[in-house]
């Protein structure tokens, strides 16, 4: 049963659209230095080319503060459109009035009330940002985090919590502080003139339960888009399960309008796996489409060999590697299926249910492999090259069914024949 998107109002960022009617978009964050021009830019590039649709970038200093507009502009001479998003703590007051640049190249402006100064201060500090933004005709995340937390609003909150009759217990109040500091923060914005629809907010929690808890309690009090992500949420395994666990909950009731997974990379590893990950959340849970999804078997003691296991990752590499040149070619590619399947209790079966399949030989069975396009046997594979002829079989798979000429329905018999004579 589709999900039932809560109802949010739409805010426009650069050339995507947040909340409303649209899908819930992919956000990522660089971790270069952003004072390094040339090497923010192919970062935010490759985060764009995996599929982020928004890129956030740091933006603490003025040596970073001065380098966003060249960053931008390297990004429009390569042909990435990604939007921009700076992310502001402490200083962006200062950062945004003396680089007008860098506020104009921006697309949104990532502003955490509790890091905008104490007392007097955070309220003038934080106004200043939103003049600007509003100057600048420029949306506005109130991102809150639970480890930046404005103190002086928790202490307030404590203090109400004692004089009630019954009292909540300390994290109730954390939670509870969390949310009333975006909404206070938001109803502040547009107090001094921020537009409701150009304002995005986010509560980050680290915790699984804490996440679920105040997203759904903030869901139930505004129309805002909320931008959903667990901080801190950890390396390898345990980032992406956890990350999983709370969104998957919180978007299947229909909260959020915008995701974020924030792993720590592994040493040496890809930048892009977070964007990978989001992707995978969305698609899994039949939300969006990005690229075709892979089906393999975990293998037993049927499988005569990891050969199914090298095949399955090598296609699922290579899919999602001509993802960028297929998505505009092939129109409805993201959403095949592709099947490799390690021996003969489920192989067939599964290759018949997905869009193209391959059901390899497990232990004790005849060294060949049959070949499935929508259900109907078209060859049997064999030799030394089954992963090679299998990557072929796929690229004339696509080519016929997403491409211009495509609109091909039903034609996997004809095809099976004219391979079948061919071999």
């Amino acid at each position: 049963m589709p999900v039932s998107k809560r109802h949010s109002v739409a805010v426009r960022v650069g050339n995507v659209t947040i909340g409303g009617d649209a899908p819930v978009a992919v956000q990522s964050m660089t971790n270069t230095d952003t004072a390094d021009a040339q090497a923010t830019a192919q970062q935010v590039a490759e985060l764009a080319r995996a599929g982020s649709e928004l890129v956030r970038i740091t933006v603490n200093s003025a040596e970073a503060a001065a380098q966003v507009a060249p960053v931008r502009e390297q990004l429009d001479k390569m042909g990435v459109n990604v939007p921009l998003i700076g992310d502001f703590h402490f200083n962006g007051h200062k950062l945004l009035d003396e680089f007008p640049d860098c506020a104009a190249a921006l697309s949104k402006y990532r502003i955490n009330p509790g890091n905008v100064g104490r007392g007097k201060k955070r309220d003038e500090q934080f106004a200043r940002m939103i003049e600007i933004a509003c100057k600048q005709d420029k949306p506005v995340r109130i991102g809150v985090n639970w480890g930046s937390l404005d103190q002086a609003l928790l202490a307030r909150l404590m203090d109400e919590n004692a004089a009630r009759a019954e009292p909540l217990d300390a994290t109730e109040i954390m939670r509870n502080a969390v949310v009333t500091s975006a909404l206070e923060s938001a109803a502040q914005a547009e107090s001094v003139g921020l537009p409701h629809n150009h304002i995005i907010l986010s509560c980050k929690m680290s915790g699984v339960q804490d996440l679920i808890h105040v997203y759904r309690d903030l869901a139930s009090r505004c129309d805002y888009p909320l931008h959903l992500g667990l901080t801190e949420a950890g390396m390898g395994t345990k980032g992406v399960v956890a990350s999983t666990a709370a969104l998957a909950v919180l978007m299947q009731e229909g909260i959020g309008d915008t995701i974020r997974i924030s792993l720590t990379p592994e040493p040496g590893g890809a930048r892009t796996q977070e964007v990978q990950v989001a992707q995978e959340i969305l698609q899994s849970l039949e939300l969006r489409s990005f690229t075709p999804a892979v089906i393999a078997c975990p293998g037993c003691g049927r499988t005569s060999s990891t050969y199914f296991q090298q095949l399955a990752r090598d296609i699922q590499t290579y899919l999602r590697q001509m993802m960028p040149q297929w998505r505009s070619r092939y129109p409805g590619v993201e959403e095949m299926n592709v099947a490799v399947m390690g021996c003969v209790v489920n192989g067939p079966g599964e290759s018949k249910h997905a869009n193209i399949g391959i059901s390899l030989p497990g232990t004790g069975e005849r060294p060949v492999a049959p070949v499935y396009e929508d259900g109907i046997k078209t060859v049997t594979l064999k030799g030394n090259d089954i992963a090679e002829q299998f990557q072929g079989l796929v690229n004339n798979y696509i080519e016929r069914r997403y491409g211009a000429e495509g609109d091909v329905e039903d034609t996997a018999a004809g095809v099976g024949a004219e391979v079948r004579a061919s071999s």
